[in-house]
């Protein structure tokens, strides 16, 4: 049998197959996600820029300098660089109009006037930013009325990408994905430099925090709404079960859990019912 030939990867990076195996173990056990195989362009791509701006001469050194538990800033470097991805503006569009037409009036109806929602792996932050305008939509319809108030956390493992949700600067690549031109001018104002910063009653409604979805505890609070995108997918079977399963520990009665659209709560089904949202589905506590 010949040994498998490793994909391509940018020039100058090469792994062999020992070394790409302990890099998939490194960021298992750093983060959780289980990069699979034949993903060597991926983490080479990812990497690259860390090797030439730490001076890294090599796969091999930087695998060298991981398994060092003192290289606490590299380490957290590299997480960060494996596990930020682009996302876009009321992505998939169903959860909010959901939370917009059903779940706002409902807590309402049910005397909730305080609303806590939690927005898992939210990346550059236009998830969490999505849901605090569409709350902002909410209360505009229904003027003289009591305003629906909001606390949105919004977690993410790389604290180079919460830094830089929390300042809520985009450029004009980022604001084209999925954001309308009309959310644009209610929202968002010009900055000097081409750039677009969401206002400041927008972003007073999130929380930005760390959190490594591996964590055996996700905190006290209960919350009515929680977001957890397309994450669950780089996660084995295991693992995707004892985080569901923390999941409904931080529900409040009722509470609902948006998925991706590929992602399923496969294992823990105990916890969970189904919820048909038109076009889309949701997942609503069990007791």
């Amino acid at each position: 049998m010949t040994a498998r030939t490793p994909p391509p990867t940018p020039k100058g990076i090469c792994f062999t197959d020992v070394e790409y195996q302990e890099f998939r173990l490194f960021l298992q056990q750093a983060c959780g996600i289980d990069l699979g195989a034949g993903k060597e362009y991926l983490v080479a791509t990812r990497v690259r820029r860390i090797l030439a701006q730490e001076h890294i001469s090599s796969v091999t050194k930087l695998l060298e300098l991981l398994r060092n538990p003192s290289q606490r800033a590299l380490r957290q470097e590299v997480v960060d660089a494996m596990t930020t991805n682009e996302t876009l503006w009321f992505r998939d569009n169903y959860p909010f109009e959901y939370a917009k037409n059903t779940l706002f009036p409902a807590l309402v109806d049910a005397g909730v006037q305080n609303i806590r929602v939690w927005c898992a792996a939210c990346s550059s932050g236009q998830e969490p930013y999505s849901l605090s305008m569409t709350l902002n939509e909410f209360n505009r319809q229904r003027l003289g009325r009591l305003p629906l108030n909001s606390r949105i956390v919004a977690t993410d493992i790389s604290s180079e990408i919460l830094a830089s949700a929390k300042a809520g600067l985009y450029d004009r690549l980022s604001i084209a994905r999925g954001l309308s031109q009309e959310r644009l001018q209610t929202f968002f104002s010009s900055t000097p430099d081409g750039r677009w910063q969401i206002n400041a009653n927008v972003r007073q409604c999130v929380e930005f925090k760390p959190l490594n979805l591996q964590s055996d505890s996700y905190g006290f609070e209960k919350y009515h709404i929680v977001f957890c995108r397309n994450v669950l997918i780089y996660f084995n079977a295991e693992l995707k079960r004892r985080i569901l399963r923390n999941i409904h520990g931080v529900l409040a009665p009722n509470a609902i859990l948006f998925l991706g659209a590929s992602e399923s709560i496969s294992g823990a089904e105990d916890l969970f019912e189904v919820i048909n949202c038109k076009p889309g589905i949701a997942f609503k506590k069990k007791s």
